[in-house]
């Protein structure tokens, strides 16, 4: 997995409500209202680097209480991905980047995690966008970001985005991704989860992501859902607490994000283990609706 060749040092890792901000304002600029939009064809040809991240333990574990994760100095997978993805994110509002911020949606993540990093670790943190394409409801992008400790990688995280209405320029002839997802059956539940309306601004606090849509039903309205959603990262990463210590210190963790989960919420969850690690599922208890479903698989060797 090649990263472009140019890379820019960041003096740290930016802040989420400042790259939310000049994300508002690059998507107004690349017009988001309204009808199908045309995006460009080429990606930022950069990789973002920022040098020396530390987790602090206080953030640490306010992160394993709401998370339920253990508490110990190990980084959870999804803890890293909280430490990263702001350099993913400051890619996203460049004025180069072809798609807009405001009405993007994450539709799957790939973590591969080679090895357990801990609190203490210095953190080195790349992240470069590529492979944007065409899809049957817009254009897709991925935006990738490494985390390595004392010079070796040891995680690695893939951000699958959909620009919802976004046409590549001149990509009529190309083909997209029709694919239907698979009709999903509810399955036996293992348990059942409790999200009560705050956990999207616990969350928020947490991770430092305070899009609106997360945050009330008054902000969440104003961007055309009924109520706040919780994070997709949030349910990932509790579905992958609830994997546990059986995951191993090396993995790869998939996840595919379907319908979002409306807060208040009780919805049903499914971790079962498999021939080659463990699956899960999310889903609406009372309609079958799925919200998540994915996989932790043991690397090879580990």
């Amino acid at each position: 997995m090649t990263s472009p060749a140019t890379q820019v040092v960041l003096p740290r890792v930016p802040s989420l409500g400042g790259l939310y901000g000049r994300g508002l304002v690059a998507s107004a600029r690349l017009g988001v209202t309204g009808g199908a939009r045309s995006a460009g064809r080429a990606l930022p040809d950069v990789t973002y680097v920022v040098d020396d991240v530390r987790a602090q333990a206080d953030h640490l574990t306010a992160y394993q209480h709401l998370l339920h994760e253990a508490a110990t100095d190990a980084l959870p997978a999804g803890y890293v991905h909280v430490l990263a993805f702001p350099v993913a994110m400051a890619l996203m509002v460049r004025p180069d980047f072809p798609l807009p911020l405001l009405g993007m949606v994450h539709v799957a993540n790939r973590v591969e995690q080679r090895r357990t990093l801990t609190l203490g670790d210095r953190l080195g943190v790349r992240a470069w966008a590529r492979d944007l394409r065409p899809h049957r409801a817009g254009t897709q992008v991925d935006l990738v970001t490494e985390v390595a400790s004392g010079g070796d990688l040891a995680w690695r995280g893939v951000s699958t985005y959909l620009a919802k209405g976004v046409r590549l320029a001149d990509a009529r002839d190309e083909a997209r991704d029709d694919s239907v997802r698979p009709a999903f059956t509810p399955p036996v539940r293992t348990g059942r989860w409790e999200l009560p309306a705050d956990v999207g601004r616990r969350y928020a606090a947490v991770s430092g992501d305070r899009n609106p849509i997360h945050l009330s039903p008054l902000t969440a309205r104003a961007l055309g859902f009924p109520r706040a959603i919780a994070h997709g990262m949030y349910t990932a990463s509790r579905a992958l607490a609830d994997v546990g210590a059986a995951r191993g210190d090396a993995f790869t963790w998939s996840v595919e994000f379907a319908a979002p989960v409306l807060l208040p919420a009780t919805p049903d969850v499914r971790v079962a283990p498999v021939d080659d690690g463990h699956e899960f599922a999310v889903w609406h208890p009372r309609t079958g609706r799925l919200h998540l479903s994915g996989t932790v698989t043991p690397l090879p060797g580990a």
